[in-house]
């Protein structure tokens, strides 16, 4: 995986969206707009407007390898850079734990806090006969291959795996018999759904919310800790007996050489960013709900949900 700084700047991929003297970059592993960008720019610019850093946030979009060629530039060029900060989500330990990233580890980079997330969720056609997350989970214990699911992830993406986390909450042991289609987008994968092609969907609350409020779909569980704000009627799947948290969170991680003492002031500028008016002004108004893991929990976390991803992905074969 390693690269030099040279075919890294040469790299159609690599678009510097700013010059001049900055005393932080935080990497976008992606082209500008959707999300790892986002992450960037607010908490870049909020890092800034509050005082944390003390000239503005430099954000250098470098797209490549679903997030992987940017993993690999702080690897191998600036494992030991304490001014930067590369943005991650879901996507990222996702893709990690399927080794996306040609035998590249969770452990090469230091994750540094999530501070917002886009809460998973499962929806249902207002006229499907499922009332509640436990009526969908029993007739897929009778019969996995009864209940198919559409998401706007492929096979084996974080959708699909949010469902396979659900089921095996359930008790279902084969897993492998849950019909999952892989659709362009989340609006897609609502469409499967209501159109009776399946009979579930599963992605994210910013993709259903238009469709809750015509009507056309009910949500039976909201993939969280606690009830999203202002979707208090919807209730988690822990409520209803299912231990399954599954968001698709926005953060950062640093490079893996830095110091204890510089992850630390990271995590404390991070912690800082979650706790202002401006944060949450723009978790308002960008769809996000409150997902605050900052610092050596956070990490702890994360080495979590990596095995647990690797796990069901061998279960289904995306991973020998």
């Amino acid at each position: 995986m390693t690269m030099t700084f040279r075919a890294l700047m040469t790299s159609a991929a690599l678009t510097l969206t700013a010059t001049g003297a900055f005393a932080t970059e935080c990497i976008a592993p992606a082209n500008p707009g959707g999300g790892w960008d986002f992450t960037c720019r607010q908490i870049g610019k909020i890092l800034y407007d509050i005082g944390q850093v003390d000239s503005p946030v430099q954000v250098t979009n470098m797209a490549g390898g679903g997030g992987g060629l940017a993993f690999a530039h702080v690897v191998n060029e600036r494992n030991t850079d304490a001014d930067l900060i590369v943005a991650a989500s879901s996507a990222t330990t996702t893709r990690l734990a399927q080794n996306a990233y040609g035998g590249a580890t969770a452990d090469q980079v230091r994750f540094v806090g999530s501070i917002g997330a886009d809460p998973g969720v499962i929806v249902v056609a207002a006229d499907s006969p499922f009332q509640t997350l436990n009526d969908m989970v029993a007739a897929m214990v009778a019969d996995p291959a009864s209940v198919a699911f559409a998401g706007g992830s492929a096979a084996g993406g974080f959708d699909h795996l949010k469902v396979l986390q659900v089921a095996k909450a359930g008790g279902i042991d084969d897993i492998t018999g849950i019909t999952y289609i892989g659709v362009d987008g989340g609006a897609d994968a609502i469409t499967q759904t209501i159109g009776g092609f399946t009979q579930g969907m599963t992605g994210d609350m910013s993709e259903v919310v238009g469709f809750l409020q015509s009507g056309e779909v009910r949500a039976l569980a909201v993939l969280t800790e606690e009830r999203v704000p202002g979707f208090d009627d919807i209730p988690t799947a822990r409520e209803q007996g299912f231990d399954v948290v599954a968001v698709n969170w926005r953060g950062l991680y640093v490079p893996g050489g830095i110091s204890d003492e510089e992850f630390q002031v990271w995590a404390d500028r991070l912690a800082a960013v979650a706790e202002s008016e401006e944060w949450k002004q723009a978790m308002m108004d960008n769809g996000l709900a409150p997902f605050t893991k900052v610092g050596g929990d956070f990490q702890s976390w994360i080495d979590g949900v990596v095995a647990q991803t690797a796990e069901l992905s061998r279960e289904i074969g995306v991973i020998q």
